[in-house]
């Protein structure tokens, strides 16, 4: 099946075709920038933007952009406490950076000649892999690294042989979860949408928009959830 041609995607490959051309030959055929990293560009300069026009003006008594932002913030908190209690709280912009990075690029989708990134398998597993370094690092920072690493031997130093390889097929399936799981149904959720618009062109786009909408909140939240599960497993005196 021939893959759609996204029209941003064409335009600013032909522009960086045209101004790289002199310096890197071999620019004339396919894309320097594939779409999926373009669309997780444009997510993450939505996001940014977002946010800018939220915290731009707080006020004693908020409006309506300032009480959404606001309260999506404090949904971010109380998950990271309920995982990692209070003390958690500092790890709470990584977290939620990495949260609404996927739950806007899983809605990007439903704009025109746009995609979602996260239907990409690419953009996933680059979730997935920053998660399992980012907790790994944070286990060592508190632990100590020969602290850290000891937890994966077992209880007692005979039985490392045996503990050392579950435990790393453990962590590695991790990265597959997370990212195909984020795949599928994101991958899945635009194939059915695609599929039934085309046949009810009139009668689907507002549901299916809605049934999207629950469909990317769901993700990043189970996303977050089982990072947060990982992070904390990661911190735990005992292993």
């Amino acid at each position: 099946m021939e893959e759609h041609k996204y029209f941003i995607v064409e335009a600013i490959n032909r522009l960086l075709k045209g101004l790289l051309a002199p310096i890197l030959p071999g620019t004339h055929g396919g894309y320097l920038v594939p779409p999926h990293i373009l669309m997780a560009l444009i997510a993450a300069l939505l996001l940014i933007l977002l946010l800018k026009l939220g915290g731009r003006r707080r006020e004693i008594f908020p409006g309506r952009m300032q009480i959404l932002f606001e309260s999506i913030l404090g949904f971010i908190q109380n998950m990271v406490d309920d995982f990692l209690g209070p003390e958690g709280r500092k790890y709470v912009p990584v977290i939620g950076t990495l949260g609404l990075f996927i739950f806007m690029a899983n809605l990007l989708g439903l704009f025109p000649d746009l995609a979602s990134p996260t239907a990409n398998l690419n953009v996933t597993v680059g979730c997935a892999v920053f998660i399992f370094l980012y907790y790994h690092l944070q286990g060592i920072k508190k632990h100590g690294f020969f602290r850290y690493l000891k937890q994966f031997t077992g209880p007692v130093w005979y039985l490392a042989v045996v503990f050392i390889p579950i435990e790393v097929i453990s962590h590695i399936s991790r990265i597959l979860s997370l990212s195909l799981r984020l795949f599928v149904n994101i991958f899945g959720e635009d194939l059915v949408i695609l599929s039934v618009i085309t046949i009810f062109a009139y009668l689907a786009p507002v549901p299916m928009m809605a049934f999207a909408i629950f469909t990317s909140v769901l993700q990043a939240y189970i996303f977050v959830s089982l990072s947060l599960i990982y992070l904390s497993g990661a911190l735990a005196t005992e292993h």
